[in-house]
């Protein structure tokens, strides 16, 4: 896991800013126009005449980039991202100082995981207006991410201090989830969820879809598809709640479910989770070369987008594949953060590539905060039972399946298996 930067809170800003609220809140309409002979939607199009009314005009290219980024967060895509990068460039470009445009920019410098950047952006806006909780907000993201958790508990508390909101809630959540504080990230969550902007569908959706998370990673798979019900209630087409609701039938057995649920979300659109996911189901009925095949779908579509591929280490490194590849791409994204997922996928990917004892320095390093993450409690079984640590490797798998049983479609699976080996009766 690592962190989703919430947009939502980027839209929110600009919106009482310039008074957007209906365009940027509203959900999409099922109608389009025909521009150009393509199909566009009437916001956009609205936004499109804007720009062209308004050329000179930084407000009009910022509300296009807004549009954007909303249609980033509905459909996990994004490749709306870039679209509203540019159009905040060429917002800036015409006033360098506009401090909504520079918000605008800071968060998707965290949504593209450019978290060294976006803390220096984040700590500039705070110089300048310190009681902006906005950028105290990425300034959270960012610190998480390269694992300086420390600053982001400082972050975070000045952050409520200023604005006691679904936002600075989710991400108090955030922080107590990584500290093995289940009970108060769950509380969090859902206050976060009571007071969330009742007309911001999307905004309910990733709040209920990350308690669900929170549940999922605790095994409690009955209120964790409880969560994510909720979510897709609210927004049925919620590319992020279909892929929990899809893991958690895969998980416990039930492929045909998560296939069902998977066939029409990849047949609507190409997002790199809903494919590895597909794969990873495909791996489990023993079909490889299926499950390569969706792998491979995946990785072009990040590459695609200029996403981020550091997911791509840990999957090639749990296929035994590329392992050169993925040690390199662990090793990069480590250089610049130092989070526990990043020290986790480094110690995994060295693990694979036959440097057992360094990997074992920096599966420690992921275990630091106690954040009782089954697949990372799995790695270090398996590293430690690579030395010959055979007390470390019992008391880690056990943790492991203690923690959740069913943590991954696979590797659950090479866990009990690992657990058999050691002598630990598994139920």
């Amino acid at each position: 896991m690592r962190l989703g930067i919430l947009l939502g809170i980027v839209v929110v800003a600009i919106a009482l800013a310039f008074g957007y609220t209906k365009i940027l809140t509203s959900t999409a309409p099922e109608t389009a126009v025909a521009v150009n002979g393509a199909t566009v939607e009437p916001e956009l199009d609205k936004a499109n005449k804007t720009v062209e009314s308004m050329p000179d005009s930084p407000i009009a290219y910022l509300q296009r980039a807004a549009f954007y980024s909303r249609k980033a967060r509905e459909t996990a895509d994004h490749s709306f991202n870039k679209l509203a990068m540019n159009d905040v460039e060429k917002a800036l470009a015409l006033d360098p100082q506009h401090f909504a445009g520079r918000k605008l920019k800071l968060g998707l410098l965290g949504s593209n995981h450019e978290f060294d950047m976006a803390e220096v952006e984040a700590q500039r806006l705070i110089a300048e207006e310190p009681r902006d909780s906005f950028a105290y907000g990425i300034l959270i993201d960012a610190s998480i991410a390269m694992g300086k958790y420390p600053q982001a508990i400082e972050s975070a508390q000045k952050m409520v201090d200023l604005r006691p909101d679904s936002q600075s809630y989710s991400r108090i959540a955030l922080l107590r989830s990584l500290h093995g504080d289940h009970k108060g990230a769950v509380e969090m969550y859902q206050l976060s969820i009571r007071i969330a902007d009742p007309t911001d569908k999307e905004a309910q959706a990733w709040s209920l879809t990350q308690l669900a998370g929170e549940y999922f990673k605790v095994g409690n798979l009955s209120e964790a598809t409880k969560a994510v019900d909720q979510a897709l209630l609210i927004l049925p087409e919620y590319p992020n709640a279909l892929i929990a609701k899809a893991r958690y039938a895969a998980v416990t057995g039930n492929l045909a479910s998560a296939e069902a649920i998977l066939s029409q979300l990849n047949s609507r659109i190409k997002l790199s989770e809903a494919l590895i996911l597909t794969g990873d189901i495909a791996r489990r009925k023993g079909d490889t070369a299926t499950a390569m095949s969706y792998y491979d779908q995946a990785e072009k579509v990040e590459r695609d987008q200029d996403g981020d591929i550091h997911r791509f280490a840990l999957l090639w490194a749990d296929n035994g594949v590329r392992l050169d590849e993925a040690l390199k791409i662990a090793e990069d994204d480590f250089v610049i953060n130092k989070d526990i997922y990043a020290s986790d996928i480094l110690a995994w990917a060295m693990l694979k590539s036959g440097r057992a004892k360094e990997a074992q320095k920096h599966i420690n390093d992921a275990l630091r905060l106690k954040t009782n993450d089954a697949r990372i409690l799995y790695h270090a079984a398996v590293i430690e039972n690579s030395l010959g640590n055979k007390a470390a490797a019992r008391k880690h798998i056990s943790a492991a399946l203690k923690a959740n049983p069913n943590f991954d479609v696979v590797n659950s699976v090479s866990a009990r298996e690992l657990a058999n080996v050691l002598g630990i009766k598994v139920a």
